[in-house]
């Protein structure tokens, strides 16, 4: 699977100077630098070097200043690294490629070249935002299975821990968790139920949430009384 690429993927960048961070907006992994502002560089994982992870690379290219393509390193050195109109088309489209062997070292095929176009500005910007909000990394790269452990959903988690052990005001979650107001209001994930203004409780999907993602509780004390 992809995922089995991702750790010495994300070693070989951290290796770089950049904090690295799986299933960030819709790309396998997310690198920044510590500048200000912050280099992007994206990652597009595949087993294998083909045109489809060069089309997730051209998706993702407007967002950042480097893309990496990385695969495994074929097992005798016939597949696509090997072959020069690839290479040169990851050449001419500006993207870096990375070859992952069995052993779990990277082989530097292609460099991207040191500076790039920056196209969508937006998009960059909502990456730079979810990498930072997100806390630790919490999804390995190439993840397609499961739910993406967002920056939202981990607030939303944090929110549901929190109301665990009985209804709670809102203004209580407001100082460790600065977006709790919306996050309660929109109920995106069927976790609350709001009790009573500005109150609101757990609802059994947001037990069964906790089971499935245990959190570390939370420490309320300094912000307030439990609601009634």
């Amino acid at each position: 699977m992809e995922t089995a690429l991702y750790l010495p993927v994300k070693r070989f960048l951290e290796k770089l100077g950049f904090t690295v961070k799986g299933e960030v907006g819709g790309c396998d992994l997310v690198a920044l630098s510590g500048d200000d502002p912050p280099i992007v560089v994206i990652g597009e994982l595949k087993l294998s070097f083909n045109l489809e992870l060069i089309l997730q690379a051209v998706d993702r290219a407007g967002a950042a200043d480097e893309v990496w393509l990385a695969a495994k390193l074929s097992a005798r050195g016939k597949g696509r690294e090997s072959d020069a109109r690839y290479r040169n088309l990851c050449r001419r489209l500006g993207f870096g490629m990375l070859a992952v062997t069995s052993t779990g070292d990277v082989e530097v095929i292609v460099k991207p070249p040191t500076s790039a176009p920056r196209r969508n500005p937006k998009k960059r910007s909502r990456l730079i935002a979810e990498h930072q909000k997100r806390k630790g990394d919490p999804v390995l790269g190439g993840s397609t299975r499961a739910p993406i452990m967002t920056a939202y959903r981990q607030q939303a988690l944090a929110c549901a821990s929190a109301l665990s052990g009985g209804p709670r005001r809102v203004k209580d979650l407001r100082a460790q968790i600065p977006d709790a107001g919306k996050i309660l209001l929109h109920n995106v994930y069927g976790w609350f139920d709001r009790a009573e203004r500005g109150i609101y409780s757990l609802t059994d999907a947001g037990h069964a949430a906790l089971k499935r993602w245990p959190q570390q509780p939370l420490d309320l004390a300094a912000a307030g009384d439990s609601a009634p």
